[in-house]
């Protein structure tokens, strides 16, 4: 039967089911190709979409990025990423909005979650090469299969035929040809011709048209060609999450990227590693929820134990089950203990063994989320060992450093379980407690500040004491919602009340104008 592919491709371009970008996207692109367009124009362009905008300045100021300062507006955050970074964050957040129809068969929660196992195995895979842009390897990544899409929505009744043709196959390329045989076009064709109406970047272009035939690619651009190797390999990198034989895509995957790419073992060994984690923390960051990804040890493990319990015989099964299952365990419990230290490492302050600074902000972050959700009051107490630095002159660093050790085990002793206790910096320490006002945050103050001022700490025979000074800030989030900067600014304000009246002392901040 001869296939007029033509006719297809009228229909899927004029199709009304044909997904769209946001105006605001489609509005940038075309702004963004115009050579003299300036950063403001752009930042002014985005912040048109206020949801859009608003996702865009969540990630800048995340540690997806990890920019030392808060980014508060779009002109800041154009001004800081530039514009290919915004350009895919943008493209990023306005296809993983693309929803469902409900008439469709398509199983669009898988396609998500394998386009986004796609992208971030492309930006890992990017992340090992010289010169090579991680962020636009992710939104290639993200792409370059939205053919399918592109089918599901245009043609659903037309490729339903197609995907129970292919249900099993996991051979891209197969499932390619059934689409040339039934459509005359496939989806990498169809996904180019879609991106191209919406006027995506040359880069992305080829990206999606070979990404699953990378050597079909003849043209001479050196820098094209390795980005259609990376999406092609990442899509090889995904198959191990969602193939129903991973041992074979995690062979593929292994010898192409040898092949492709010259990338050695060890490097190979590190992306799949990076790709579980950078999968979670990216569906985090853009707001997509897909089960926690295990790891490609642990999925191989289960995929050899499938293979091997074919060949028992029912009493062998139930003891390899058990075996495996040990294996498993034993597995797991490792992994809990690196991604403990790991954890540890990260958010643990080496010296103290309490939380350090960024584990601080994390926790405040979220704890006045909650406090604006159920409208109520937030606490900060900020601490600081006074004259500090004499300890150090008269009995030397190592007297300190046990000091700030024995103060926090002492502080430790005072607060709840479920009150959060870091050190700021230096001699400076912070305590959030949460669902507490100015009053009841004030009396913990001042319990911590009699208990150091009555502890005797020995050091080497050496009795030394100390003293601490602390501010206490307080947010009624009923009233009004409070930066966080602001609430840290508010207890910074009090403790340098607190050292202005003496030392020694518990001294509020609490603004007039939420004054109850």
């Amino acid at each position: 039967m001869t296939v007029d592919a033509s006719d297809i491709r009228s229909t899927i371009l004029s199709s009304s089911d044909l997904p769209t970008l946001p105006e605001v996207a489609t509005k940038l692109l075309t702004l963004m190709s115009e050579e003299e367009t300036s950063l403001g124009e752009i930042a002014d362009m985005v912040a048109q979409d206020l949801s859009l905008a608003a996702k865009i300045l969540r990630v800048a100021n995340s540690s997806y990025y990890s920019f030392p300062g808060q980014i508060k507006s779009m002109h800041r955050a154009v001004s800081i990423l530039g514009i290919n970074p915004i350009r895919n964050l943008l493209l990023s957040f306005s296809f993983l909005s693309l929803r469902e129809k409900k008439k469709l068969q398509f199983d669009f929660s898988h396609f998500w979650e394998c386009s986004l196992a796609r992208a971030a195995a492309a930006k890992v895979i990017a992340g090992q090469l010289p010169d090579t842009d991680k962020e636009e390897h992710f939104i290639a990544g993200l792409l370059q299969n939205i053919g399918q899409l592109i089918f599901a929505c245009t043609i659903p009744g037309k490729y339903e035929k197609i995907l129970q043709e292919t249900a099993g196959s996991q051979n891209a390329i197969n499932q390619e040809h059934v689409e040339q045989r039934q459509l005359g076009i496939t989806h990498s064709e169809a996904g180019y011709e879609v991106a191209k109406k919406w006027g995506l970047p040359e880069m992305l272009l080829h990206a999606i048209r070979f990404h699953h035939a990378p050597m079909a690619y003849e043209g001479k651009d050196a820098q094209l060609a390795r980005t259609i190797n990376i999406v092609f390999l990442a899509d090889l990198a995904a198959d191990i999450f969602h193939s129903e034989t991973p041992e074979r895509a995690h062979s593929r995957f292994r010898e192409k990227a040898m092949e492709l790419l010259g990338l050695e073992m060890l490097a190979i060994n590190d992306v799949l590693e990076q790709v579980t984690s950078e999968i979670d923390t990216s569906a985090q960051y853009f707001g997509l929820t897909i089960p926690p990804t295990k790891s490609v040890m642990e999925i191989l493990q289960e995929a050899n134990a499938r293979l091997n319990l074919l060949s028992l015989s029912y009493e062998e099964m139930n003891r390899e089950l058990l075996k495996s299952k040990m294996q498993l365990e034993k597995l797991t419990a490792e992994l809990k203990e690196k991604n403990s230290m790991l954890q540890n490492l990260t958010n643990i302050d080496q010296l103290t063994g309490i939380a350090n600074h960024r584990s601080f902000q994390d926790v405040l972050d979220h704890e006045l989320n909650r406090a604006v959700g159920n409208k109520g009051h937030l606490s900060l107490l900020l601490l600081d060992i006074d004259l500090f630095k004499q300890v150090n002159d008269i009995y030397g660093h190592l007297a300190g450093d046990f000091i700030l050790r024995a103060f926090c085990r002492s502080t430790s002793t005072i607060i709840r379980n479920y009150d959060f206790f870091a050190r700021y910096g230096g001699e400076e320490f912070v305590i959030v407690l949460p669902d507490t006002d100015i009053d009841n945050a004030a009396t913990v103050a001042e319990k911590i500040r009699s208990h150091i001022e009555q502890q005797v700490f020995t050091y080497s025979g050496i009795d030394i004491r100390i003293t601490v000074s602390i501010g206490v800030a307080s947010a009624c989030l009923l009233d009004r919602n409070v930066e966080k900067n602001t609430l840290i600014g508010w207890a910074d304000n009090a403790l340098y009340q607190a050292k202005r009246s003496g030392r020694n002392r518990v001294s509020r901040f609490f603004p007039e104008e939420i004054t109850r």
